[in-house]
């Protein structure tokens, strides 16, 4: 499969998968070999060719840069597929895909090792690197084993979470909003379930996972981080928008965080005049948590296959599972944390 010349120099021809988000050499040599496929890097800097590319086009992988809204897909006729390497897809228009009836298709398990692994560096990092007073009056650090862990939102990363979580001698509690605390999965995966203001009360460290989804906007305000233990430290690997920006300032700067670890913050947070942007026991990077060498080989095939059994099953069959708005993210059916 070769590369093309940029799509304004040619007139648009039928094609199976566009692939805009680099893949590895063997990936694309599966897929391409399966399927008529481009490899356009390229047309994530130029939104317009995008969205001529999608003219005659039955599939995409699209990275997080490029957005996929309901006026591209008034563009897009035959595309019933999309794929995302990483998990999240705040760039997609789940509700306006579902109403199109495109699936989109996103790794379940491909990068929750790597998240999980990534949330264990970030605590015990603020645990040692953000002193507290001991009874001495002494600045000490802290160690994880024997700690409680609150783990907020029942993705696949928190099963390994939380098995990591166990091995170092951590309590782990759990809370999601759209998992029952009867759930068998809670014990499978080694958690004790209990609700959000209680996790709060308990938890020396939070990790969030939770799935963004805009009613939850906001979730983590004024009231809800009051109930958080004192010298408490949180790593969010979920949406920004989780939480409100003026109470998390006020809970870092005035109590009772001890620290906080974004990985990723809406653009725009950190801007002059922002609460956040001089609390200095905030911690942000750049959306590293599931970007591995394994986890991007991992995602990489999941999506390839996926894609390729949809672009089979179309238009002679169509029992696959359709993404809808409220879903989790994932390839998988079945409880999350099975």
């Amino acid at each position: 499969m070769a590369r093309y010349p940029p799509y304004d120099t040619f007139t648009p021809e039928p094609m199976d998968v566009l692939i805009v988000e680099p893949l590895s050499a063997d990936v694309l040599q599966w897929l391409g070999a399966r399927h008529g496929a481009r490899m356009m890097p390229e047309l994530a800097q130029d939104p317009q060719a995008f969205r001529r590319a999608l003219a005659r086009t039955r599939a995409v992988i699209i990275p997080p840069s490029v957005a996929l809204d309901a006026s591209a897909l008034q563009r897009a006729p035959q595309l019933r597929v999309v794929g995302r390497l990483s998990a999240g897809a705040e760039n997609i228009d789940i509700e306006a895909c579902a109403r199109a009836g495109i699936e989109v298709v996103r790794p379940a398990n491909a990068s929750a090792a790597a998240e999980a692994e990534f949330a264990i560096g970030a605590i015990l990092q603020m645990l040692r690197r953000v002193p507290v007073l001991n009874s001495e009056g002494l600045l000490v650090g802290r160690e994880l084993g024997g700690m409680t862990v609150g783990v907020v939102g029942g993705t696949p990363t928190a099963k390994h979470l939380a098995e990591l979580l166990n091995a170092f001698g951590a309590r782990v509690v759990g809370y999601d909003p759209g998992v029952h605390g009867s759930d068998a999965g809670w014990a499978r995966a080694g958690v004790e379930p209990v609700l959000l203001p209680e996790l709060l009360r308990s938890s020396d460290a939070v990790c969030v996972l939770l799935a963004y989804f805009p009613r939850y906007a906001g979730l983590f305000g004024e009231r809800m981080l009051a109930e958080c233990r004192q010298d408490q430290v949180i790593v969010c690997l979920g949406h920004s928008a989780l939480f409100d920006e003026t109470a998390l300032a006020a809970a870092l700067t005035q109590g009772p965080l001890a620290a906080a670890w974004f990985d990723s913050l809406e653009p725009g947070l950190l801007d002059p005049g922002r609460p956040l942007r001089h609390v200095d026991t905030l911690q942000v990077t750049p959306r590293v948590s599931a970007t591995t060498l394994q986890s991007r080989e991992r995602s990489a095939w999941a999506v390839a296959r996926r894609v390729d059994e949809l672009l089979f099953a179309l238009p002679e069959r169509a029992d696959f599972k359709r993404t809808r708005p409220d879903d989790l993210a994932g390839l998988e059916d079945g409880p999350v944390l099975a």
